[in-house]
């Protein structure tokens, strides 16, 4: 008797035990946030990328199923540090300040911060682009008031006495005022079109003298509006910064290094956002990390954007566990056989196409 109720026993306290640990190895649930080309949803609404493959190996290698759940930056770091996630996985950087509140892997990928700029290398699609852009336009559509207001004003007066040059239906000697304003201002003087009576030849005589200030101020105009676009704000290293307007992500490293040296940052929910914010002109430059930067600007997530050619603040991507987590261990021996895998090669290549 005493013998069956210890078979019983160690019976019922095999199935309690086992049946939460089973419970709690089956899933690996990974905080993650949009960050391409590490993290990244498809076209079906799947995760994918360089951080996301990672997971899934190591998770493969323990025999469990890695589940992402989407979260903002800080929430993210908050939910590893609370345990309420096994880790996390993004693009997600190794510090100091971190590590007081959690623990890192082995680090996976060397990365590092970087400016991306408005492209000031020109083309023909983009100068044509400025020809036709608002700005452009609307000092084209001032100056063009201004020549009809004064040929308005000869055709006025010299519509009776002058019907050679500014007769016709009010359409055709208005058309001629305009044309005849126009080659006053240009000082072309063909001399077909001019003004005999006095009213006329005054109207004549203050647009000249208007006409030196109206092609100054336009010329000023027209050189601002083509120009200043393709500039890039003269951008080209750290101390350019200064006075100028960044875009950032709240609570990144590149936020942290862009407070360290007091340099104000507008913060955005994504990258891309700030990428699109300065093809718009409204930021003079993105400060993120590098690879991010460069796989956005060639997959197209904005256009005439570069990243200038140097790099700064070395840095090293890590997957983040729960402070004094027992599978750190674990992680980093199988993060260690993948990254060392001619299948982690090719799936670099896949997604950074280095090797």
């Amino acid at each position: 008797m005493p013998s069956a109720r210890i078979l019983l026993l160690a019976i019922l306290t095999a199935i309690l035990s086992f049946a939460p640990a089973s419970a709690a190895t089956d899933e690996l649930r990974v905080a993650t946030k949009q960050t391409p080309p590490f993290a990244m949803l498809n076209a079906e609404g799947e995760w994918e990328g360089l951080s996301v493959e990672l997971v899934r190996s190591i998770a493969e290698k323990e025999g469990r199923k890695a589940v992402f759940v989407p979260m903002g930056l800080e929430e993210m770091l908050r939910a590893v540090s609370d345990g309420k996630v096994d880790m996390a996985a993004a693009a997600l950087t190794m510090t100091a300040e971190r590590e007081m509140m959690l623990d890192f892997s082995h680090p996976y990928f060397r990365s590092g911060l970087a400016i991306a700029v408005r492209d000031t290398r020109e083309g023909w699609d983009r100068a044509i682009q400025r020809l036709f852009s608002p700005a452009f336009l609307r000092v084209l559509g001032g100056l063009s008031l201004l020549l009809l207001l004064s040929g308005l004003l000869v055709w006025f007066f010299e519509r009776r006495k002058n019907p050679e040059h500014f007769g016709g239906t009010p359409a055709e000697g208005i058309g001629s005022g305009f044309w005849w304003a126009a080659v006053t201002m240009t000082t072309v003087g063909y001399g077909d079109k001019a003004p005999k009576t006095a009213p006329g030849r005054l109207v004549g005589l203050v647009w000249m003298f208007m006409s030196l200030i109206v092609v100054s101020g336009f010329t000023a105009a027209i050189t601002t509006t083509l120009t200043v676009g393709s500039l890039g704000g003269g951008i080209e290293k750290v101390d350019d910064l200064y006075g100028k307007r960044v875009g950032t992500i709240r609570a990144s490293t590149s936020s942290s290094f862009l407070e360290e040296l007091s340099i104000r940052g507008e913060y955005f929910q994504t990258v891309g956002e700030a990428l699109q914010a300065l093809e718009r002109g409204k930021i003079d430059a993105v400060v993120y990390d590098e690879p991010v930067l460069r796989y956005l600007i060639t997959t197209g997530a904005a256009h005439g954007v570069r990243v200038v050619d140097r790099s700064f603040r070395t840095s090293y991507y890590a997957l983040a566990l729960p402070p004094g987590s027992p599978e750190t261990e674990q992680v980093n021996r199988d993060l260690l056989e993948v990254v060392g895998s001619d299948a982690w090669k090719e799936i670099r290549f896949r997604y950074l196409h280095d090797e």
